[in-house]
């Protein structure tokens, strides 16, 4: 029988062997001790198996705190453990119950965390993956493959009327952006309704397309209870959009699906609420497990953080989840990473550097909606700023080429780099 593969990250004051144990038993017959009723044959067709071990360092001091005496030792490791698919079949509800289950409250485990897993080659029959994923959201919004797709969100979050978020929209279509997104924290407000705004707005977008022949890509958030995304939705539609926004952790993977399963738009997904499940370094579950749930799911574009963003992640990992969303899944189209927290254009050169790839929506904020010459200098500089990258030149050399870029030097970078001799 195919299997599924899980890769933890463990610490346990327990034996080590012992946890594991525990974690697999608690994760597929409900107990490590054998029962009655669990025969050996049970055993070998339905029962995880702890497939490998490797030791880490030990600690002093638990992840999470609990009831330990004075003096314990806390063992990390790394730890694989497989199920047999057909403990729960091709079900994603079930399959995050057994990655994600019970083993996060036993008291084997002062810190526990799930790293990755790997499904079989059957999966590919029952999850389609993304319907557009990156090459098709790009098509979907005019933007060539060998350029970054360059979005913003609409800002204040709250407050603004649907005249006012079109007019907004129409001078960021002006400036030649690719990319516009509602916040996360806008679905239908007093004083900007769904449809009414979704109607504006796309007005713009429309005739916009009309004129220049590249409709703006723009996420509505559809984010709600089940009938109320079916029918935003089906309004983005009817208004000739291209693309949604659902906070995933708010609806859960079930209703993200289906949203995905209607297959008219590319899926915008907001991972808000991301720090809670991975921001406790033991803790949790990591990226690349995170992000194979949701293209099972099917969507189409995923946020990340980028390069010295905003909230605390470190490079290595934020970039380690850009790696996940363009690494080879069932064979499916690869996710559009959503690059965001704090994106000026200074971050450009490293992450292109250290990735050698365009194949990213890179967000900016602050740096096209406050540049000090207005939003087409904006968009403009971050323009400028990656193509400066992919052409191999330096920060300080694009800031001495172009005036917009040099704008936003000027006021997010290091006041030292730009007093220095190589940018006038």
């Amino acid at each position: 029988m195919e299997r599924i593969f899980a890769a933890y990250l463990i610490e346990t004051p327990y034996d080590v062997e012992q946890a594991a144990a525990v974690l697999a038993g608690e994760q597929s017959s409900g107990t490590f001790i054998s029962t009655t009723q669990e025969l050996e044959e049970f055993r070998k067709l339905y029962a995880a198996r702890v497939e490998h071990i490797e030791l880490q360092e030990e600690v002093s001091v638990p992840s999470i705190p609990g009831n330990y005496k004075e003096g314990t030792v806390f063992k990390r490791a790394k730890v694989i453990v497989s199920w047999p698919v057909g403990n729960f079949g091709y079900n994603i509800p079930t399959l995050i119950t057994t990655l994600l289950g019970n083993i996060y409250e036993s008291t084997q485990f002062s810190g526990l965390k799930l790293d990755d897993f790997e499904v079989p080659n059957s999966y590919r029959e029952h999850f389609r993956g993304p319907k557009f994923g990156l090459r098709g959201t790009k098509a979907l919004a005019g933007v060539e493959l060998k350029q970054p797709m360059i979005g913003t969100a609409i800002k204040p979050s709250l407050g603004l009327t649907p005249e006012h978020t079109a007019q907004l929209v129409q001078k960021l279509a002006d400036a030649g952006i690719d990319f516009i997104k509602d916040d996360e924290l806008l679905t239908s407000s007093a004083s900007s309704t769904f449809e009414e705004r979704v109607e504006k707005v796309m007005d713009v977008i429309n005739a916009q397309a009309d004129k220049t022949g590249k409709k703006i890509m723009y996420a509505f958030n559809i984010t709600g209870d089940f009938r109320t995304m079916q029918s935003n939705y089906e309004t983005v539609v009817n208004a000739g959009g291209t693309s949604v926004m659902v906070s995933i952790n708010s609806v859960g993977w079930t209703a993200t699906k289906q949203v995905c399963n209607w297959g008219g738009l590319s899926v915008h997904a907001h991972r808000n609420g991301w720090g809670m499940f991975n921001k406790h370094p033991f803790f949790g579950i990591n990226f690349p497990a995170y992000d194979k749930i949701s293209r099972l799911a099917g969507v189409d574009q995923m946020y990340v953080n980028g390069i010295e963003n905003t909230f605390g992640e470190s490079n290595d990992s934020a970039l380690r989840s850009i790696k996940s969303c363009l690494k080879p899944f069932l064979n499916s189209e690869s996710v559009l990473p959503v690059v965001s927290s704090g994106q000026w254009g200074g971050q450009a050169f490293e992450t292109y550097n250290r990735l050698q790839t365009t194949d990213l929506l890179y967000m900016a904020g602050d740096a096209i909606l406050g540049h000090p010459s207005g939003l087409e200098a904006g968009v403009l500089a971050i323009q400028q700023a990656w193509n400066g990258a992919i052409n191999g030149k330096t920060l300080e050399e694009t800031a001495n080429d172009y005036e917009e870029f040099r704008a936003l030097v000027y006021k997010f970078a290091n006041r030292e780099l730009l007093n220095s001799e190589s940018v006038s």
